[in-house]
């Protein structure tokens, strides 16, 4: 027969959640101590951290200031973005450069 399913109250799992989060120690040693699967525990955590998300984020509609900052800090990673990806391409021809320059050098 099939093994049966283990319920936890809310208040067991708002208490595990609570260790891992105000302790610092990882799921998986929380959920030994406790004599609970890791994948159980490290569920509930990821629950309980997508409705903490959420309610912070329901807060409202964002200031004026706020939005401005977001705007500013989006085109400032856009120009990052844009930046980096230049340097990566300037990056990989100084390397061919440098090996093309080292096979004549060796005359291969």
């Amino acid at each position: 027969m099939g093994e049966t399913r283990r319920r936890f109250d809310p208040e067991f799992r708002a208490g595990a959640v609570r260790i891992v989060r105000e302790t610092g120690k990882s799921i998986a040693q929380v959920a030994r101590d406790l004599g609970i699967n890791a994948g159980t525990l490290a569920n509930w955590v990821q629950m309980d951290r997508l409705a903490r998300e959420q309610d912070a984020g329901s807060g409202g509609e964002l200031a004026e200031s706020e939005r401005e900052e977001l705007a500013r800090l989006r085109r400032q990673k856009a120009e990052w973005a844009k930046e980096r990806a230049e340097l990566e391409m300037e990056r990989d021809v100084l390397k061919r450069s440098v090996v093309l320059w080292v096979k004549e050098a060796t005359g291969r």
